[in-house]
Order: C-alpha cells, then sequence, then structure tokens
C-alpha cells in the first residue's frame, strides 16, 4: 500500500527542513490533535499513539541531507515506512511531500487507507506551522 500527503510549500530552506524533521522530538508538534500518546524513546525512535488506535514506535532509519528522511516501524508485526521527500524550490522555499509505505493484507489495508491518508495529511499540513 502507497499513500501520500499533498506536497506543501514551507518557507524554509532544505535544510531547515530537513533539521526540523531529524529532531524526532518535533514529531509531537505535527501530531493530530486525537493523540493520545507521545514518548520519545531515544535520539532516533519515538512511540505515539491515536485515540482509539495501537501504540505505533518509529525508527528512524535512513537519512539523505538534506531531501530524506525515512522513519519505519520498530518491532511490531506490521512493516511500514513513513519518507519525508524535502525539495528545494528556491533559496528560501521547499516542498515536502510525505509517503507512506506498508505490506498489508487486503482487508487491513481497506481498514487503515483512510486512517492513515489523514494522519500523513496533518502531519504535512502541520509542518509549515511547526517550524
Amino acid at each position: 500500500m502507497n499513500l501520500e500527503s499533498p506536497k506543501i510549500s514551507v518557507s524554509k530552506s532544505p535544510e531547515e527542513v530537513f533539521n526540523f524533521l531529524s529532531d524526532i522530538k518535533n514529531f509531537e508538534s505535527l501530531m493530530p490533535e486525537n493523540i493520545s500518546k507521545f514518548e520519545v524513546l531515544g535520539e532516533d525512535k519515538f512511540l505515539f499513539a491515536l485515540k482509539g488506535m495501537p501504540e505505533i514506535i518509529l525508527k528512524k532509519k535512513e537519512v539523505i541531507p538534506p531531501n530524506k528522511i525515512v522513519l519505519g516501524a520498530a518491532g511490531g508485526k506490521i512493516d511500514f515506512a513513513l519518507i519525508a521527500n524535502i525539495t528545494q524550490l528556491d533559496d528560501s522555499t521547499s516542498e515536502v511531500k510525505l509517503d507512506f509505505t506498508g505490506d498489508f493484507n487486503p482487508m487491513m489495508a481497506m481498514m487503515i487507507k483512510s486512517p492513515i491518508s489523514k494522519f500523513i495529511e496533518t502531519l504535512a499540513t502541520s509542518i509549515p506551522k511547526a517550524i
């Protein structure tokens, strides 16, 4: 399953956006209002839970400055990744798009497609306000 957020324009350089997203503590400010738990578990790992959903642990898996950060599932039975793609538009403007990829059975994919789509859209649209 592959889902994409809308492309979001940010009035910051790719380096500034990359540095913000590289610090996992900053993800708390991007979370939707229905978050019930957020906990930093280490320099490259955090746990979060949305109301009515199980806890999810994300770990930084790949970092390509200043254009890409890959967060992946850390433990659990489901393998997925959240990828932040950062593109420079000009000296002081960047574009950010979040991609969600995961290998789910058709039933699970049908159940989580809508909530995950809303989640990554919320994360992406929160970036310009949070930086």
